[in-house]
This record gives C-alpha cells, sequence and structure tokens, in this order.
C-alpha cells in the first residue's frame, strides 16, 4: 500500500495530542518542573506538526515558521527537562541561540527555497544533536536505559533532518516538504516510531523521579529536610560502624531546642516551625560534609561529627549558638537558644543506640542546669 507522506504527519500530529492530553491524566496534579517541561515540549510538537499540515493550503509562510518555532521551542522544553533530572547540561546558549535563530532565518530567508529549507533543517539537527549529547554524562544519578533510549530517539531524528536539509539546499530532488520523497517517508515513519519509543523513555525517567522522591521522602523529616529518626539510626550505624573500623575520631551531639512549647503557645505554630526550620538550616551550615545529621522528634535533634573529638564538638557547638543567636533575631524577631549533651564513643564501639543515649542523659544534664548550654557526658 502506497504511503501518503500527509497522511503519516497527520497521524503524527493526532499522536501527540493525544499524549498531551493523557500526560497530565496520568502524571497527576502537583508534577515536578521536569515533568511540566517534558508536557510543553509534547504540545509544542503537536502544534509544530498540525502548522505544517495546515500551512499546505493556507498561509505558507506564518504557518511554516510557526511550525519551525514550535519544534525548536519543544526540543528546548525537553532540554529544560533533562536539566532538572541529570543536573547542568552543556551548551545551554549556543542551544537558544539556535531556538531562536532556526525560525527568525527561515521566515527572513523564506523567499529562497533552498536557504529556508537549508537554515530550519540544519538548525534542528543541531539543535537535536546538543538535546542528545545532553542525555550524557549526568551530574545526578540515572538510569543508563532509558538516556540510551531517548538519545537513539533524538539522534534518528537529527540524521534524518540534517538528510532533509542537504537535499533541500543543495539538490533539485526536494522540491517541497511535502512531497513524498523516500527521504521525507522515510524520516515520517521514523519520526513516529521516535515519538512511541521517546515518550517511553521520557515515562520512566518521570517515574524513576516520583519513585526517587519516595524514597527521599521516607527518609527525611518533612518539616526540616533533615534526616528522620529512622534513617539518622540507620546511616549514623553505618557510621559509627566505619569510624570504629578506621579507627576515626566521632563526636554525637544531642540538641535540644529551649522552650519551644512556649514558643508555640504564644506565638503560634506557623513561628515554631519556622523556629525549627531555622535550627536545622544553620546546624546544616556548620556541619561539615561527612557529617551526619537528624531531627529525631520534636523540638530534639542528632548529630555525629565525624574526624571530630570532644574538643572539636564543643568548638561546633560555640560556632553554632552564635550563629543561631545572631540569625534567630533577625530572621524570628527573638531570641533562639538550646541545650546540648555531648558524648564520644568509647574505643571500638559500634552501639549508636548507647552513645545517643549518654549524649541524651548530658542533654537532660544541661536542662537541668539551666538550659542554654553544652554539657559533655563523663
Amino acid at each position: 500500500m502506497p504511503l501518503d507522506f500527509l497522511t503519516l504527519m497527520a497521524v503524527m500530529a493526532t499522536n501527540l495530542f493525544m499524549i498531551s492530553a493523557a500526560l497530565p491524566l496520568i502524571m497527576g496534579r502537583g508534577v515536578s518542573r521536569a515533568a511540566r517541561h517534558v508536557q510543553a515540549s509534547l504540545l509544542l510538537q503537536a502544534v509544530a506538526w498540525a502548522a505544517i499540515i495546515a500551512s499546505s493550503s493556507l498561509w505558507d509562510q506564518a504557518l511554516s515558521t510557526l511550525s519551525i518555532a514550535c519544534n525548536a521551542a519543544a526540543q528546548w522544553m525537553l532540554y529544560r527537562a533533562l536539566e532538572e533530572w541529570l543536573g547542568p547540561r552543556p551548551l545551554p546558549r549556543l542551544l537558544l541561540v539556535l531556538v531562536i535563530a532556526a525560525p527568525l532565518g527561515y521566515t527572513l530567508g523564506f523567499g529562497l527555497y533552498a536557504w529556508r529549507v537549508g537554515w530550519a533543517n540544519f538548525l534542528m539537527a543541531a539543535i537535536l544533536c546538543i538535546v542528545a549529547r545532553a542525555t550524557l554524562a549526568p551530574v545526578m544519578e540515572s538510569s543508563l536505559r532509558w538516556r540510551s533510549l531517548l538519545l537513539g530517539c533524538l539522534l534518528t531524528s537529527a540524521a534524518f533532518t540534517l538528510a532533509r536539509g542537504m537535499l533541500g539546499a543543495f539538490t533539485d530532488q526536494y522540491p517541497s516538504f511535502r512531497t513524498p520523497h523516500p527521504v521525507n517517508l522515510a524520516a515520517a515513519m521514523a519520526t513516529n516510531v521516535s515519538l512511541v519509543l521517546g515518550t517511553v523513555a521520557l515515562l520512566v525517567a518521570w517515574r524513576a523521579e516520583a519513585e526517587q522522591k519516595l524514597r527521599t521522602l521516607a527518609m527525611t523529616d518533612g518539616l526540616t529536610g533533615l534526616l528522620n529518626q529512622r534513617s539518622f539510626a540507620q546511616q549514623g550505624a553505618s557510621l559509627l560502624a566505619h569510624a570504629a573500623r578506621h579507627q576515626l575520631p566521632v563526636t554525637a551531639l544531642m540538641l535540644d531546642v529551649d522552650h519551644f512549647k512556649q514558643i508555640n503557645d504564644t506565638r503560634g505554630h506557623e513561628a515554631g516551625d519556622r523556629a525549627l526550620q531555622l535550627f536545622a538550616r544553620l546546624l546544616g551550615d556548620t556541619c561539615r560534609s561527612g557529617d551526619l545529621i537528624g531531627r529525631l522528634g520534636g523540638e530534639e535533634f542528632g548529630v555525629l561529627l565525624l574526624h571530630n573529638s570532644a574538643p572539636a564538638g564543643m568548638a561546633f557547638d560555640r560556632r553554632l549558638r552564635r550563629r543561631l543567636h545572631a540569625a534567630s533575631v533577625a530572621e524570628l524577631g527573638f531570641a533562639l537558644d538550646y541545650s546540648a549533651g555531648l558524648a564520644t564513643p568509647a574505643p571500638g564501639e559500634t552501639d549508636l543506640a548507647a552513645l545517643m543515649a549518654r549524649a541524651d542523659r548530658a542533654l537532660y544534664e544541661a536542662k537541668t542546669a539551666g538550659r542554654g548550654r553544652l554539657v559533655a557526658a563523663s
């Protein structure tokens, strides 16, 4: 059965509109920025193909220019999604210049067929190659499977786009974008297949992101973003075992925000939440890489300082206390303080619960002695 190029394009546009309508239903509300970029990318591609189909019968220059602009913008949206999933990506400024230049040069040179076909297709091929490059070398952990699938789809589209540009710019064998030329037909079929496979790759990436968020929620405290009690216990046990195995010093601290119930009762729970968030942020700023921080419940926090002995733990307490006094007045409008208990493990000790229990008893002594101080366990 002979293939009609316009029919292939119509099928592609229909599929894209259907996918664009289905994705918000599949992903639901409150999706990430990456998911929103993917939705926008597919919708822009649908508009691009619908515009190029419509340009065959009316407003050729306006609609074909719109098609080039939407297709380029769709790749920019896909690039932005990859940035969210994989970290900073190479060549963002060059990509943005090409996205703007592709429709601009196309419409300015519309009267010269070879120019407009060559310009639009060469620049779109370059855009696709940059987006394909963005699937490689992730900064953040990511599956190679969906990235490889998306890379193959993008490179396939880039190859056919480049072939169309070569035919249109340098030969007379490609008189129209809508002509049933073998390259056109092959490109339309490849694009339909790439659409399906590329959408699968993007859905897999979105699912991986959602699963990672669930894992993070299971491990962290929702208010402060610190480790929750369970995760602190798990990771703390591993840290303590590592320190014992390599004979590294460790200091444990139990911290309790002073008079927290009074803050909630007199200033409201919102002020209490902001106080906990500030305290957690300053804890993170004062700790070093490799240290462990967790919210163990209510206004109580635990800290494990790796490579630090008791004197270093006391120095940590002094730095944190100075920062808290200054920042709380400036950001909360009232002074915030805390009590702390400090303990260090015996040589070879790997029992985190026993170590934190000694720090907790020292914390109780600090609160009994009048709060606002650090007590070291004997």
